[in-house]
C-alpha cells in the first residue's frame, strides 16, 4: 500500500510540508509506504486547465510539467493526501490549478482511491480552505478519510506549527485513520468486495437536455 502526500506550497519545507511530514510519519508506523511530492515553486505549473480536450485523445494534459508527473506515479498509488497553505480562506492558487488539471486530464488513476485534505494558516480561513480542495473528490468517487477534527495546523512557521499539538495530533490520527482505511478496502478485495469504483458509467447532462 502507497499513499503519495502532494505539498501544494511554494515552500517546499515550510508549514504545509511540516503537517504532511507528521502525517506521513504516522503512515509509516502503521506499515503505509509514502512519497511525498512537491509541485513545485511559484511557475512550475504552467496554469490552471484548459478545457482544451486534448488529454482525452492525448492520454496526458497538453502542458508538460509536474501534473503529468504525478499522474505517472498516481496510477499505482492507493490513496492520496493534498495540503496548502491558506491564502485569502482558499487554496494556493498553484495547487488549484494542478488539481483541476489532474483530475480532468487523469482523474480515471484517482477514481475510488481514499484522498484528504490538509491545510495550514496563520490564523482563520482554513475551512474554506479544506471545503475548496475537497470538491474534488467526490467527482473521482474517491472516499474522504477523516482525523479527529477538521485537518488543519496552525502557525506562521515550522516552529510554530509543532507547537500546535491539537493540530500535530490530527494530522497522526489522520495517518492512522487513512492506514486503517488502505487496509480495511485490502481485506474487502481479499474476499471478493469490489473498491468502490464510479458505479454505472457516467451520464452527462445540462440544464437543457
Amino acid at each position: 500500500m502507497k499513499v503519495l502526500l502532494v505539498n501544494g506550497s511554494p515552500h517546499q519545507w515550510g508549514c504545509t510540508y511540516t503537517a504532511l511530514s507528521e502525517v506521513e510519519k504516522s503512515l509509516r508506523s502503521q506499515g503505509v509506504e509514502t512519497e511525498l511530492f512537491w509541485i513545485g515553486a511559484p511557475g512550475a505549473v504552467k496554469g490552471s486547465c484548459r478545457g482544451c480536450g486534448v488529454c482525452r485523445q492525448k492520454g496526458s494534459c497538453v502542458l508538460e510539467d509536474e501534473v503529468n508527473r504525478f499522474a505517472a506515479l498516481a496510477e499505482n498509488a492507493d490513496g492520496f493526501l493534498f495540503g496548502s497553505p491558506v491564502h485569502f480562506a482558499a487554496p494556493c492558487g498553484d495547487l488549484l490549478s494542478f488539481m483541476s488539471r489532474l483530475f480532468y486530464s487523469a482523474g480515471r488513476k484517482l477514481t475510488g482511491k481514499p484522498a484528504a485534505s490538509v491545510v495550514s494558516c496563520r490564523r482563520g480561513g482554513a475551512t474554506a480552505a479544506l471545503d475548496a480542495i475537497n470538491k474534488f473528490y467526490p467527482i473521482m468517487g474517491m472516499p474522504m478519510v477523516p482525523s479527529q477534527y477538521w485537518n488543519m495546523v496552525h502557525g506562521t512557521t515550522p516552529q510554530e506549527v509543532l507547537q500546535d499539538k491539537e493540530g500535530m495530533q490530527i494530522m497522526r490520527n489522520l495517518g492512522v485513520k487513512m492506514a486503517w482505511m488502505l487496509k480495511s478496502l485490502q481485506a474487502g478485495r481479499e474476499q471478493g468486495v469490489p473498491g468502490p469504483g464510479l458505479g454505472e458509467e457516467p451520464v452527462r447532462t445540462n440544464f437543457i437536455r
